[in-house]
């Protein structure tokens, strides 16, 4: 059950690698990943799924003030205004779009593991010029499916997780079983700990001293599930992590093990209302990213179509 995360050694870490490793699977030169799971076959039977025509956002607003979670926020400038002479408006954004304050899709050249990232490619591949292989423009058409919704901190009775609170497999499976939904092969999976209900109510604070998120040892169960990409109110891994000397295993090893597109940051309050209100915790989901050439990462706005 949640709670504290369970040690993980690096001999443990590499195992969980090669359990989960995809290297390989679809082609030497595949730059997908896990998002080949998402065949034509699954979005056609995913669109089924929009049967009201309601649609819900899981993006959060750019985050343009500094707070504790946002150290870099994002530049939001007015190159024409309506209180200047003139015409017309228009603005200038500057968006670092990694950390924790923005809705935003990791590409597959995101974290390197022993040197080396998706595919084994060489981490050399990232210059100071952009990604050459495994960068954000695989995903523009691609992450079309089925989504489900995974409210675990709903599943153990609670409005949220505490900061630092782990989800194991068994927390993901109660979620399952309380709204009668299953992961299945090619599916986008949210996982939902009510950080920003948390927030909303008791205020902000740092996520890198703590935040709720999925253990090391789930990500044999993201795999044998068939995981195609992977959100969260937070960043998916729990911080902190329990892995020795530190770091974030989900993004460490699922992104260049598995291939795994993760969609870090979130705002599932909305989402999780929609899906209880209407008792269903499938849906059409969209997320498109930028056309970004070479880059690393995307803001993106999740789409939820029920």
């Amino acid at each position: 059950m949640s709670g504290d995360p369970k040690p993980i050694s690096l001999k443990e870490l590499d195992d969980l690698f090669e359990q989960v490793n995809n290297w390989g699977r679809w082609g030497e030169g595949d730059e997908r990943g896990a998002l080949n799971l998402i065949t034509p076959e699954k979005r056609r039977k995913a669109s089924a799924l929009m049967q009201d025509g309601d649609v819900v956002s899981a993006a959060l607003p750019l985050a343009t003030q500094l707070a504790p979670e946002n150290p870099s926020p994002v530049g939001h400038y007015m190159v024409r205004a309506g209180d200047l002479p003139g015409d017309s408006c228009a603005d200038y954004f500057a968006i670092a779009p990694h950390g924790m304050a923005n809705t935003h899709l990791d590409a597959l050249c995101h974290y390197f593991y022993h040197g080396k990232m998706y595919n084994g490619v060489p981490a050399s591949k990232v210059t100071s010029r952009g990604a050459e292989a495994n960068s954000i423009e695989v995903a523009l058409d691609r992450m079309v499916g089925r989504g489900v919704l995974l409210d675990v901190a709903r599943a153990l009775g609670r409005d949220w997780l505490e900061p630092g609170e782990a989800i194991y497999i068994e927390d993901l499976e109660k979620a399952e079983a309380a709204q009668n939904v299953r992961v299945e092969e090619g599916d986008i999976l949210l996982v939902r700990t009510g950080r920003f209900r948390r927030r909303a109510q008791l205020g902000g604070w740092s996520p890198t001293s703590g935040l709720a998120g999925m253990h090391g040892t789930c990500m044999p169960w993201l795999h044998s599930r068939g995981v195609a990409a992977l959100g969260c109110d937070g960043v998916s891994d729990v911080i902190p992590s329990g892995v020795e000397g530190g770091g974030v295993p989900i993004h460490t090893v699922a992104i260049p093990g598995m291939g795994l597109h993760l969609i870090d940051n979130c705002d599932l309050e909305p989402l999780a209302k929609a899906c209880e209100e209407k008792a269903r915790w499938e849906f059409l989901f969209v997320v498109a990213p930028l056309k970004l050439v070479k880059g690393t990462a995307s803001p993106v706005n999740p789409l939820a179509m029920f």
